[in-house]
């Protein structure tokens, strides 16, 4: 039971995203609900523009969701007071690209949903760019530590 203690919020992120890939949230369904708030947000956008602004937000989607599977999965391997490295982050990124692949594939069954391998990478570089925020965490309060000793 430790281990899920440790894992569970990793698990049930998985499985809200497994859930965004599925008919509900077609770029169809989402406009649907975005685009008319867009309109309302910005009444003189062109619908080309609006349309636009829909594909990013949609984009940007992609990446908040690894970003935050991303940090789960640290907090998983971290459980295990394993300190943060190159290789734990390294692991944790492969594991958010496997995941995204996955579920792109998951996507290529379902109706008025399609793969793309550009939303595996962009899915990858969300959980590259939480790995990469917290090095730099890691690294900033390490140094500040080592400075404190040496005083």
């Amino acid at each position: 039971m430790r281990w899920l203690k440790a894992w569970w919020p990793a698990l049930v992120w998985a499985v809200i995203i497994s859930s965004f890939s599925t008919g509900a949230f077609t770029s169809e369904n989402t406009s649907r609900v975005i685009v008319p708030f867009l309109h309302w947000l910005l009444p003189q956008a062109d619908p080309e523009t609006l349309s636009f602004i829909h594909y990013v937000i949609r984009k940007c989607g992609h990446v908040t969701e690894y970003f935050i599977l991303s940090l789960l999965l640290l907090r998983g391997f971290r459980a295990g007071n394993r300190k943060f490295g190159f290789h734990l982050a390294s692991v944790v990124i492969l594991m958010v690209a496997a995941y995204a692949a996955l579920d792109e594939f998951h996507q290529s069954f379902v109706p008025g949903r399609t793969a793309a391998v550009s939303d595996v990478l962009l899915d990858t570089a969300g959980g590259a760019l939480a790995q990469g925020i917290v090095g730099v965490f890691v690294f900033w309060r390490d140094a500040r530590r080592h400075q404190r000793e040496q005083r």
